[in-house]
């Protein structure tokens, strides 16, 4: 049957925005539509295999140098690392218009672009070929809402330290306390936006709305990663605030995540490996070989962590632990902003990526301890019966994985959205605890201690992470469902 219409993607950059936005592509499929995903020509590695066998999407590779940071006329960000050359955005913005005016000079343009809002610089590009434009958030619908809700009330200014605002329209359970509003984006930009990575915007500046109203302005809907189960009232309250469709259309994790909720699921049939020192069967093997829900597994993504005094005392805090446990530890971890040698995906020759490693940890725990270095089967070990608790940074990605196969969070923000969606955790689904109550100051080892013992021992924590994994369990959720079709019915008016 031939497709209805064309719908182009159009990710930012870094493995958070690339993967959800391809399993959008291959959820648009399902409806008879032709997706096409344009990336620049170095991040089709980053593309997991199995895409091929979808032939309605298909990925348009445009030449350019490497990952944009925005462009010049948005802030730049304070950094002793290499910055990107200014002109890619340029390139890729040309090689669009290129393609635009190539495969749609005799026929109609696309249905419309669904455009990750950290792309919102391209907008122009897309209006002039009349194509509509539909803004994409790859992060959660809290994030989004208490941005914006908190501008309302102008909650500028630090409350006392025993007084909560609730913010109207919204859950009690996420009402901003004097700590909330203490805490800031340190050693990491202070909440510019990065390169690559996790959704960015906050904290916005004081008095300004959230960065993502101007990002978002002139589209005919917002598409955001969660679904109605998970953050309802948030996606109601954006909903009723904008005027415009708010779709709920994730959690946009792999086919397989969705057909292996009781079983394990190995990352290599739908992610793409890169260099680590333990294979995945070596992994599960260490695993296999641990008791049920006794393993904590410490990992901060690929992009932002601690800082170096911080890794020095998640190290000593883990030695001194009873639990098993396996920590991740990228290259370069313990330095501010992304990784050297990985712009957007492009390696940099020559780049130094010393980062952290936690001399002499593995010797003194044995096998008790598993130590990574790079990449991680993340599925895997999150799907894992021996898995019982995740301290991790709290990026949206890896809280939905998390959610979805019932492991409580022990949750360590570094920056941006992702104090919010560790109050959603904490606060609002109760299925985690904090690393520590006042994250304006360095995080101790006996935080992380207390921390650790809290998210592994708590019976309740626990019970409620598994009754909300309920939500999972009969696959991709029907509200999601509901607002592609509800997306699709709009664009086609």
């Amino acid at each position: 049957m031939e497709a209805v219409t064309d719908i182009l993607v159009l990710p930012f950059f870094g493995q958070g925005h690339l993967f959800p936005c391809v399993e959008l592509c291959k959820h648009f499929s399902s409806y008879n539509c032709r997706s096409l995903l344009i990336i620049p020509s170095h991040l089709s590695s980053s593309l997991p295999s199995n895409l091929r066998h979808y032939p309605l999407v298909e990925v348009l590779h445009i030449p350019a140098s490497y990952s944009p940071f925005p462009p010049p006329d948005m802030p730049k960000r304070e950094s002793s690392r290499p910055r990107p050359g200014v002109h890619h955005h340029q390139e890729l913005g040309l090689g669009i218009e290129s393609f635009l005016s190539e495969r749609y000079v005799n026929a109609p343009p696309p249905g419309c672009v669904v455009m990750d809002v950290m792309m919102s610089w391209s907008k122009d590009i897309f209006r002039r070929a009349n194509v509509p434009i539909v803004s994409f958030f790859t992060s959660g619908a809290c994030s989004t809402a208490m941005e914006h809700a908190a501008w309302t009330a102008h909650v500028d200014d630090m409350l006392p330290d025993d007084e909560i605002r609730i913010l109207s329209g919204l859950p009690e359970t996420v009402a901003l306390s004097y700590s909330d509003l203490k805490r800031r984006d340190q050693h990491h930009g202070g909440g510019k936006p990065q390169p690559h990575g996790g959704m960015n915007f906050g904290p916005p500046t004081p008095g300004q709305p959230p960065r993502w109203l101007d990002e978002a302005e002139g589209s005919i809907a917002l598409l955001i990663n969660t679904c109605d189960d998970l953050e309802g009232p948030f996606l109601e309250y954006l909903a009723g605030q904008i005027q415009k469709p708010v779709l709920g259309v994730g959690p946009l994790l792999p086919e397989k995540y969705w057909k292996s909720t009781s079983s394990v699921l190995h990352d290599r049939d739908s992610r793409p490996s890169r260099e680590s020192n333990y294979t995945e069967d070596e992994v599960i093997q260490w695993l296999d070989s641990k008791q049920t829900r006794s393993v904590i597994y410490v990992s901060f993504g690929s992009e932002v962590g601690p800082t170096l005094d911080e890794y020095d005392e998640l190290a000593d805090a883990l030695g001194e632990s009873n639990w098993q446990f396996i920590w991740v530890i990228q290259p370069g971890s313990g330095k501010p902003g992304p990784p050297a040698n990985f712009l957007g995906g492009k390696p940099v020759p020559n780049a130094r990526e010393e980062g952290y490693y936690p001399q002499g940890l593995q010797e003194k725990v044995g096998n008790r301890g598993l130590i990574i270095k790079g990449w991680a089967p993340q599925l895997l070990i999150l799907g894992h019966p021996s898995t019982g608790g995740f301290l991790s940074h709290s990026g949206w990605n890896s809280t939905v994985e998390a959610i979805g196969r019932g492991i409580p969070i022990l949750a360590w923000p570094i920056r941006g959205d992702q104090f919010y969606n560790a109050k959603l955790v904490v606060k609002h689904l109760k299925v985690g605890h904090m690393v520590s109550d006042d994250l304006s100051e360095m995080v101790k080892k006996c935080d992380i201690i207390r921390g650790i013992e809290l998210v592994m021992g708590d019976g309740e924590v626990h019970d409620r992470a598994i009754a909300l994994r309920s939500i999972f369990e009969a696959g991709y959720p029907s509200s999601s469902t509901a607002s592609l079709k509800a997306l699709i019915e709009l664009i086609s008016k």
